[in-house]
C-alpha cells in the first residue's frame, strides 16, 4: 500500500514539529527561570516524543496509525497551550504554530488511515 498525499503531509507535519519541539526544549533549558518550568517542558517532551513516534509508525503503515494520530493530535494541542503561556516569545509561538500544524495534519492522516484500511 502506498502512502496518501494526507499521509506524506502528516509525516512531514510531525517530523517539523519534532525538530521544533526539541530545538525549543534547547533553547529554554539555555534560558532558564520561567523558560524552564516542569509544565512547559514535559509538554514539549511529550509532543515531540509522540510526533517521532507517530511519523514512524505512519511511515511503515502500522495499524494503530489513527489512534496514534488522535494521541498525537492531543499532545500537540496541549504542547501549543505551554507554550502560549508565555505568548511574547518568538521561539515559543514558533513551537505553537508547528503543534497546531501537526494536530491538523494528524487528524486528516488518521482519517486517511482509516479510509485507506477499510
Amino acid at each position: 500500500m502506498e502512502l496518501s498525499p494526507e499521509m506524506h503531509k502528516g509525516i512531514e507535519a510531525c517530523l517539523a514539529c519534532y525538530t521544533r519541539c526539541e530545538e525549543t526544549m534547547s533553547y529554554c533549558l539555555q534560558q532558564g527561570g520561567a523558560y524552564a518550568d516542569s509544565k512547559l517542558m514535559r509538554a514539549m517532551m511529550d509532543c515531540a516524543e509522540m510526533t517521532r513516534m507517530c511519523a514512524q509508525m505512519s511511515m511503515r503503515m502500522s495499524e494503530m496509525t489513527p489512534e496514534m494520530c488522535a494521541m498525537t493530535a492531543r499532545a500537540c494541542e496541549m504542547c501549543a497551550e505551554a507554550c502560549m503561556s508565555m505568548p511574547g516569545d518568538d521561539m515559543l509561538k514558533k513551537c505553537a504554530e508547528a503543534c497546531r500544524t501537526c494536530a491538523a495534519s494528524c487528524r486528516a492522516m488518521a482519517q486517511a488511515m482509516t479510509k485507506a484500511m477499510a
